[in-house]
This record gives structure tokens, C-alpha cells and sequence, in this order.
């Protein structure tokens, strides 16, 4: 399943390339579950992330490495692929884009995953949703 949000700033992209270091991944969180970054080395092909998620009844690691990474003056992007990830996922892409315009920049999150099974990847859709929507206010807060 896939989830596309899209978000205008007013920063260049070099500015926001330049932001997207690891205390805007901890903005970025929404309040639960809680994150604790374990290991964030970048967004550049062949660096990791690690997290771990607290869900106040247990705590789950997920772990992503940058497979892909491309900048032109025009776009800097990079995808993170789940590589130990908690319950339900099974499958984790998550393609950041941050594409230059007139005005500033467009940052879009496009994330493509699958849980254990269809109807779980179906009931976790609104959440994953929600979650990422939560980033529209951060991104234009902390790229102003």
C-alpha cells in the first residue's frame, strides 16, 4: 500500500537537505509511540537508522538503511528500506524527495509498505496516515 504526502516550505532545498539531520527526525515523531534514535547516520546510500519504538507495553527495534540517494539542483532524495522492523510490517520504502520550486521547496514523503497480512496492511493504513500528516505542521515550522 502506499502513502503520499506533500509538503510547501519556504527554506531552498539546500537548507532543508542540509536540516534533514537527526533532530529533525526526533520533531518528526509523532508523541506515541515514543522514539528513541538509537543510530542515525545520514541519507546518504549505505547509512543506517536505527530506532527504537516504545509502546509503553513493549519496546520494538526498527532498523533502515539508505539504499538510494540522487541530488541535482533541481531535487535531493534518498530512500530508507526496513530492515528489522516491529510488528505488523513486513515491507518498509520510504522515498524522501525534497524537489525545488519558485517559492522554496516541496518535501514529499512517499512510503510504500505491507504488513503480515492484507487486512492488517488495510487497518494500519489511517495510522501511518495520521502519522505522517503529523509532519506537514514540523516541516513548515522548522523550515520557514
Amino acid at each position: 500500500m502506499q502513502i503520499r504526502i506533500s509538503t510547501k516550505v519556504g527554506q531552498s532545498l539546500t537548507k532543508v537537505r542540509d536540516g534533514f539531520n537527526a533532530e529533525l527526525f526526533v520533531k518528526l515523531n509523532p508523541p506515541f509511540p515514543s522514539v528513541e534514535v538509537l543510530k542515525f547516520d545520514g541519507c546518504k546510500k549505505g547509512d543506517f537508522v536505527e530506532l527504537l519504538l516504545d509502546f509503553k507495553v513493549s519496546k520494538q527495534k526498527w532498523v533502515s538503511e539508505i539504499t538510494f540517494d540522487n541530488e541535482t539542483e533541481q531535487i535531493f532524495e534518498f530512500i530508507d528500506e526496513g530492515i528489522l522492523m516491529p510488528f505488523p510490517f513486513s515491507n518498509w520504502k520510504h522515498h524522501h524527495m525534497i524537489i525545488a520550486t519558485e517559492n522554496g521547496c516541496e518535501i514529499v514523503d512517499q512510503i510504500d509498505y505491507q504488513a503480515n497480512n492484507g487486512l492488517m496492511t488495510f487497518l494500519v493504513y489511517p495510522l501511518l496516515f495520521l502519522q505522517f500528516l503529523y509532519r506537514k505542521p514540523v516541516y513548515r515550522k522548522v523550515f520557514k
